[in-house]
Parts: C-alpha cells; sequence; structure tokens
C-alpha cells in the first residue's frame, strides 16, 4: 500500500479547501462499487412515523460516516420503481424502504435485485428485500383490543387504509380479533389513507352516519386518530366520555392533543438505527422490538 508524506497530504488538503474542492462521488462509487449514502425511501416525510424512522437511519449512518438521502414514494409503487432506477446509477451502500407494501400493487423486486448485483444491499420494513424489519403490527393491535374490550367498550369503529397495505390490514386484523375476543363488536370499518386529513374525513363521514356515545374509534396510527379528534371536535361531541379514540405508534405528538391519546408503542427510531445496521453489517439479527399498549385518558375506563 502507498503511503503519502504528512507534510504532503497537508499541503493538498489545504490546497483542495482553499479551491473549493469536493469528491467526485459517482466516480468514486465506479472505483469502489458503492458510494458512500444510504438511500431511505419513505411515504410521507410530513409523517412523524418516518421522521422517528430517519432519525435513527441518520444516527447509525452518522456513525459509519455516511450520508443519507431521502426519497418520497407516495406511496405509489410506480414512483418507487423509478425512484429506485434512478438511485442505482448512484450505487448507494444500501437502500432502506421504510413505507408500508400494497400486496395489490406491482412489485419492484426487478429493481432490487439490481441493487444487490451492484454490490448494494436492500432492507425493507416487511417483506421483498434482502434482509426484513419486522413490526408485531398484529400482535401489539390485538393487545390494544383486549385491553380496550376489558375496559368496558362493546362498540368500536375502525379508520383504516385500503384494503391490501399490509400495515392497515395487520393492525386491523389484530385489533378486531383482541376486542372480539374480548367481548367487543367492530361494527363500522372505514378505509381510507395514512394523513391526517384522511382520519378527520373518515371520522366525519362516521358522525354523519351515527356515533353512539361511549364507542371506541380505533385509528390505524396516530397521526389518522388525531385528525378523527379534531373531526369529533369540530362536530361539538367531545373525546374520552363521549367518544374514545386509539392510535397507534405513539409519535410525540400523541401526546401533546387533548385528550391525550392512547397508543401502542412502536420503537420507530431505534427500528430506523437497526434498518441501518442491517445495510452495513455482514452479520446481523434483528433484535426483539416489543410494543407496548399505552393507555391514556382518551379511552377511560367504562367498567
Amino acid at each position: 500500500e502507498r503511503k503519502v508524506a504528512e507534510s504532503f497530504r497537508e499541503r493538498v488538503e489545504r490546497a483542495a479547501e482553499e479551491l473549493g474542492y469536493t469528491a467526485n462521488v459517482s466516480a468514486q462509487a465506479t472505483a469502489r462499487g458503492t458510494s458512500p449514502v444510504i438511500a431511505l425511501l419513505v411515504a410521507d416525510i410530513a409523517d412523524p412515523y418516518f421522521g422517528l424512522i430517519a432519525a435513527g437511519v441518520a444516527r447509525g449512518a452518522d456513525e459509519q460516516g455516511l450520508v443519507v438521502t431521502i426519497a418520497i414514494t407516495d406511496r405509489d409503487p410506480a414512483r418507487e420503481t423509478r425512484i429506485l432506477r434512478a438511485l442505482r446509477g448512484q450505487r448507494p451502500r444500501g437502500v432502506i424502504l421504510a413505507a408500508s407494501r400494497d400486496d395489490n400493487a406491482e412489485t419492484t423486486s426487478d429493481e432490487l435485485s439490481a441493487f444487490a448485483r451492484l454490490g448494494g444491499r436492500t432492507v425493507a420494513f416487511g417483506d421483498g428485500a434482502d434482509r426484513s424489519i419486522r413490526i408485531d403490527n398484529r400482535g401489539g393491535a390485538e393487545r390494544l383490543g383486549r385491553e380496550m374490550a376489558a375496559r368496558g367498550y362493546r362498540r368500536a369503529i375502525a379508520l383504516a387504509a385500503a384494503d391490501g397495505v399490509r400495515t392497515s390490514d395487520d393492525r386491523l386484523a389484530g385489533f378486531s380479533a383482541g376486542f372480539t375476543g374480548g367481548g367487543g363488536e367492530v361494527v363500522r370499518v372505514y378505509r381510507s389513507g395514512f394523513a391526517r386529513e384522511d382520519g378527520a374525513a373518515s371520522m366525519q363521514q362516521a358522525l354523519e352516519d351515527g356515533v353512539e356515545q361511549g364507542t371506541l374509534v380505533f385509528a390505524l396510527s396516530d397521526v389518522v386518530a388525531i385528525g378523527a379528534v379534531s373531526a369529533i371536535h369540530d362536530a361539538g361531541r367531545s373525546v374520552g366520555a363521549d367518544i374514545a379514540v386509539a392510535g397507534f405508534d405513539d409519535v410525540p405528538v400523541s401526546r401533546d392533543v387533548t385528550p391525550q391519546l392512547t397508543t401502542v408503542r412502536v420503537p420507530l427510531s431505534e427500528l430506523g438505527y437497526q434498518a441501518f445496521r442491517a445495510t452495513v453489517d455482514s452479520e446481523w439479527e434483528q433484535a426483539d422490538a416489543p410494543l407496548e399498549v399505552i393507555v391514556r385518558a382518551s379511552t377511560p375506563d367504562r367498567t
């Protein structure tokens, strides 16, 4: 291995700084096979769910001196495929797919296979990549459903995403199993999306259809639940003793709404960090990420 004299190295670095020189990452990627970049694909950067995952990925990248680039898929499979194809030319060290997969949509397996052939590693929250980050959405929601039934709730309305979106389907199935197993009934399901506006619109429709006092609203995420809370307030109803609301994820804003939101705590930042480690570690095995039901004032005891 050739070594550069310290005095000469310092002179080169001073000259580079004065000239504003930066390394050509594309050329380095061609020479080395990959670039010092981790590509993170999220559905919506404004959603705190993805923000927490990104924070964990960024923490890991900082430890290794790597750079994170974030692309937004908007949960559009075709757009995801186009982004992956564009990223392939940059030869990132790894690609992390953080958005929920849609079982009804075309897959991006060809693009992911192309990454592997170029020496990059792919990681997905769910299936379809070299390595998978798994969240027990069904199990966590089932525990929430059992807990809500034990607290005396017997009627529930669910706010979910389109049929076929795995995260939503797993959470809805788990909650339904736990709630009905405890003696409750999911009387209606409204399907929309993952945004706060989706929760508000679905809740507004539910209120127009009629919501009895003491009904529990289960939303597929805290963000959707917060939209539902807003719609309930706008309708002149109260959250808690009148209409109870529970979400999923335990993003920080769930503790800022009034009343504070019952939810299922998911260690999203830690999972983001694990996803980063999965892209760079030759030997890797996901550590358990236990989910915890957090009961707050939005679901008062009715027993």
